[in-house]
């Protein structure tokens, strides 16, 4: 498992301060992830193929067709405010 030096290193590695109970907190988390792997890599994956995902994921994409659409004059027409052929809207990020 984990020791205080490499807690300590670790701390210094994400810049935490923490006091001594948060590390020794941080410690028994870490440990307990460090004792989840250990049991991951107890599992015979032995004839097992390697994947990213336990499922086959695959996109499903649909044929692109034209269809009717508003000219370039007829949707800026609908524009409360335009500027050099551009939808004009609200600021949005400050």
């Amino acid at each position: 498992m984990i020791d205080a030096a490499a807690l300590e290193h670790l701390k210094k590695l994400a810049r935490l301060e923490l006091g001594v109970e948060q590390t020794a907190q941080m410690g028994a988390e870490i440990n307990k992830v460090l004792e989840y792997f250990e049991k991951l890599s107890a599992v015979n994956t032995d004839g097992i193929e390697e994947m990213a995902r336990p499922i086959a994921l695959e996109n499903v994409f649909r044929p692109d067709t034209v269809g009717p659409s508003f000219s370039f004059e007829e949707a800026m027409s609908q524009a409360v405010q335009q500027e050099d052929g551009f939808f004009r809207v609200p600021r949005v990020i400050e």
